[in-house]
């Protein structure tokens, strides 16, 4: 027992005396190491009788819980010394200039939006906007969508628990046509707008997103046909991808909120990997690529807006921001929008002087 006290006596006061880390590790290692005094007497403590045992233990667990616990503050006391000495001799001059000046950029998606809106007013659209937490009557209903519709399933939709005062659904909405829909209710007729922003869906992989960003296109006036539609969508991708030789083919769909309703095919070509839009799709080496849905607006979706389907019609159009700035900047994992990595910003983000503009081409970077 002597021995016992007298070790750790002599071990206190080396740890008290340590004037660096490596020092104090070795006082760690001789003595609570594998080979360290304390743990060479515990291993005696199988060879010893009961009473013998029952004598010696407490001495040593607090011969090595006393060790211990001073090597802690020790280490404390001496990272903290370690620390202030460093913070001392490292000093910075705040008011000497940057050694590089902080750069910033702007993303594709916002990019993207900015050259929609160019073009598109260019062509007499306003930008329209509403709100992203929807009731599912201006999501669902006013849009033709019946109570039994898969849209409206818990798996493709995000529910608020709440609802509204009169007992209306709240959800993240789905796509931006309920912004056609308070458009109509606010303006009546005609009207031609766009409605871009984020919408919301419970999906997610390498090309779906829960939160992804669309485009809405309306317009609303006399005579409108489908023609028109067609000419409005082939002028808009004509100049969002700077190239006249873009060709469409519109094939017969079903959406509740348009009859007839059609799908929009691109012609594309695949180059160096990645898919190119433009030329025929049924010329070799080309093919068709789904863009987007569209068609003639319902009549009962205007009945809901409070338009008479009888004087007017109507084109509505939805496209995919994010898809769109894929194919045109040659992205191929939509996953990447949200990451928030400064090196993919850094490869494929805009400077924020770079604003589109037709004279100048939507896409040219600075």
């Amino acid at each position: 027992m002597t021995d016992i006290t007298s070790q750790t006596q002599a071990a206190l006061a080396a740890i008290g005396a340590a004037t660096s880390l490596e020092t104090l590790e070795e006082q760690r290692l001789d003595a609570l190491g594998k080979k360290g005094w304390v743990s060479l007497a515990l291993k005696t403590l199988g060879g010893m009788s009961p009473e013998e045992r029952t004598a010696a233990a407490p001495a040593i667990q607090s011969a090595r819980a006393a060790i211990a616990d001073a090597l802690d503050i020790r280490k404390a006391a001496l990272e903290a010394a370690e620390l202030e000495a460093r913070l001392a001799r490292e000093t910075l001059d705040l008011t000497l200039p940057a050694a590089a000046s902080p750069k910033g950029s702007v993303h594709p998606v916002s990019q993207v939006m900015d050259e929609l809106a160019e073009i598109f007013a260019d062509l007499g659209f306003a930008v329209a906007t509403g709100p992203e937490i929807e009731d599912d009557w201006h999501n669902f209903t006013a849009l033709n969508m019946d109570e039994t519709h898969p849209a409206r399933a818990m798996h493709d939709t995000f529910y608020f628990p709440d609802k509204t005062s009169d007992g209306k659904d709240i959800l993240l909405r789905t796509h931006t046509s309920p912004v056609q829909i308070r458009s109509m209710l606010d303006q009546g007729a005609p009207i031609r707008i766009i409605a871009p922003g984020r919408v919301y869906r419970s999906d997610s992989d390498a090309t779906h997103t829960p939160m992804f960003h669309q485009v809405e296109g309306l317009v609303i006036d006399r005579d409108i046909h489908l023609g028109h539609l067609k000419w409005t969508l082939e002028t808009f991708f004509k100049a969002f991808f700077e190239r006249e030789d873009i060709v469409l083919r519109l094939r017969p769909s079903y959406f509740p909120f348009t009859e007839p309703s059609v799908e929009v095919d691109v012609g594309y070509s695949t180059e160096g990997g990645r898919r190119v839009v433009g030329g025929h799709g049924d010329a070799p080496g080309h093919a068709w690529m789904e863009i987007g849905g569209s068609g003639m607006v319902n009549a009962r979706v205007l009945e809901f807006a409070g338009v008479d389907p009888a004087e007017y019609q109507g084109f509505a159009f939805g496209l995919g921001i994010d898809r769109i700035a894929m194919l045109k900047y040659g992205m191929n994992d939509l996953r990447a929008f949200f990451d928030g990595d400064g090196r993919w910003l850094a490869h494929y983000g805009f400077s924020p002087f770079d604003q589109p503009t037709l004279s100048a081409g939507v896409g040219a970077k600075a």
